[in-house]
């Protein structure tokens, strides 16, 4: 059997996630990261065939981490509701083109946090099978909602009362799901439903997340208003989506519970930005423009307190698009995170809220090999992680799927490309 390719970047500005940042070297063993530090290789891993490369002084960051997308939607102005077989099938196939999309733009793992039916699960699937290349893929299936609640009409599973909750989110969990969704409050799309209004009792969102964590999984609640933001933390969820009107109680119970918060600046401001002249419903936009205020500001007291943050886009909501997911990291930054506080929070801090941090998010020896090499140097300009040309080359598992330089985009076996992605469930 022969070895593993060996493959040594040097001369590279490299930013690992854990903080430090220097010039030096990342050597690579099949899907694996053999050894990183300053300046040269050792020799002893440079020999034996390996590839030695020079890479100019150019940035190797740790490959980045969404926590919050929709891969099934399109970033549609009115996204629609269809949910027969045919608008199945053609979900599936949006959903892999928004994964490529997302590798393309630099990230590495995804947490889906709803879709309709079973696609989650089907693009998993057909990436294992080598028809597809995705991200590493984190899966809802369907968010657990109340009966007319926020997410009804497609991605949601209607449930009453704790026993209701706990099936089905043992029912998600049975299809394969990494994490439990949950809905705590409206939200910004569903027409009828108020933003702040309350949802999913304490007790419904405890029994799912309890489900979730008996299976060695994670949970998550949308939340918006106040209110629901402190039923979310006190049923022991994981993580909490959006909370665009946390007050100081929401903070500190976060704090307490140790929840972490992924804000997903990017959707509403989209909303605001776009409005209804780009065709946006009028009640979505007046949610959004309702909201926008009080989200820098809640966002600013929360990190500020010290709540645990992660990255997420909420990709695939009006005019938030897959591909485009680190604009979200400038955001961060315009409301008061440093450069490598942002960067660190769509990687290291991101893998350890899905409970990745054994294998990515940083760029230490034995992890995984994802990583982004990028033109110019973040720290001094987070922006220019926005255009995906900056984006050089990203490396999944140890293997290339997007490298600019050489043109080269891999795809799936089954259109002639080599399966670089493994796509299983964490």
């Amino acid at each position: 059997m022969s070895s593993p390719l060996r493959t040594a970047l040097t001369n590279g500005r490299i930013i690992d996630g854990t903080g430090a940042v220097f010039t030096g070297h990342l050597v690579i063993e099949g899907a694996r990261i053999l050894a990183v530090g300053e300046g040269e290789p050792p020799a002893h891993l440079t020999g034996d065939g390996a590839r030695v490369e020079d890479l100019g002084g150019r940035t190797v960051l740790p490959g980045m981490i969404d926590c919050h997308v929709h891969l099934s939607m399109d970033a549609l102005a009115a996204p629609s509701y269809a949910g027969g077989p045919r608008d199945m099938l053609g979900r599936l196939m949006v959903a892999a083109k928004n994964a490529l999309a997302s590798l393309h733009g630099g990230i590495t793992t995804v947490r889906d946090c709803g879709t309709p039916g079973e696609v989650d699960f089907a693009l998993r699937e057909a990436a294992a099978a080598g028809l597809c290349i995705t991200p590493r893929l984190i899966l809802s299936g369907r968010a657990l909602c109340m009966t007319g609640g926020h997410g009804w009409q497609l991605l949601g599973v209607e449930v009453d009362g704790p026993d209701e909750a706990r099936k089905a989110a043992r029912a998600q969990l049975k299809a394969g799901a990494d994490n439990v969704k949950v809905i705590a409050t409206g939200g910004i799309l569903t027409q009828g439903t108020e933003i702040g209004s309350p949802q999913l009792t304490v007790a419904e969102m405890r029994a799912a997340a309890d489900e979730a964590h008996n299976a060695g999984k994670i949970a998550a609640a949308h939340a918006h208003g106040a209110q629901g933001i402190k039923n979310a933390a006190r049923a022991g969820v994981d993580s909490i989506e959006h909370a665009y009107f946390i007050d100081a109680e929401g903070i500190e119970l976060m704090l307490e519970h140790g929840t972490t918060l992924v804000a997903t600046s990017a959707a509403v401001r989209n909303v605001v930005h776009h409005g209804t002249a780009a065709g946006i419903p009028a009640h979505s936009v007046a949610k959004a423009q309702s909201a926008i205020d009080a989200h820098v500001s809640g966002f600013k007291a929360a990190h500020k307190a010290g709540v645990k943050m992660a990255m997420g886009t909420d990709s695939g909501v009006p005019f938030t698009r897959h591909g485009r997911n680190l604009d979200e990291l400038g955001y961060l930054v315009e409301m008061g995170m440093t450069p490598m506080k942002a960067i660190q929070t769509a990687t290291r801090d991101s893998a350890r809220l899905l409970k990745l941090d054994d294998r990515i998010g940083t760029l230490e020896p034995g992890k995984l090999a994802d990583l982004l090499v990028v033109e110019g140097d973040p720290l001094a300009d987070i922006t220019l992680l926005r255009d995906p040309e900056a984006i050089r080359r990203v490396v999944l598992d140890g293997r290339t799927v997007v490298d600019r330089d050489a043109s080269r985009f891999l795809v799936g076996s089954a259109f002639g490309g080599e399966v670089v992605n493994r796509a299983a469930s964490a």
